[in-house]
């Protein structure tokens, strides 16, 4: 019994770990977008490194629900906040606040 107890904190610990890192710090070079004309590229770039472990490379979903037609939901602003704050299992991530708007801004296109 303990060794499935533990086995379990053990992989959710790693789901947690994988869907909470990504954050290199750079933002290559662009400030940019902001308000959304800008380089959709960017956005799909940091979705695959901040995002995509979770929720899937093709927005198909894992540990994290899909995102497919997420757009339809939420607006920019609110999938914002919710990279910045959490929402239900999902913890809060530690991604710039330009950088959160990139991936939301490519999120609702898609």
């Amino acid at each position: 019994m303990k060794k499935k107890l533990l086995t379990a904190i053990f992989g959710g610990m790693l789901v947690l770990a994988a869907c909470g890192g990504g954050d290199d710090g750079g933002n290559g070079g662009g400030e940019e977008s902001a308000s959304g004309g800008g380089d959709t590229g960017q956005g799909e770039e940091l979705y695959q490194q901040n995002c995509a472990s979770c929720h899937g490379g093709d927005l198909s979903g894992g540990a994290g629900p899909a995102l497919e037609g997420v757009g339809d939901s939420y607006d920019a602003s609110e999938i914002v906040d919710i990279i910045q704050n959490g929402k239900g299992s999902m913890p809060a991530q530690n991604v710039e606040e330009g950088d959160a708007q990139e991936i939301a801004d490519w999120l609702v296109q898609q």
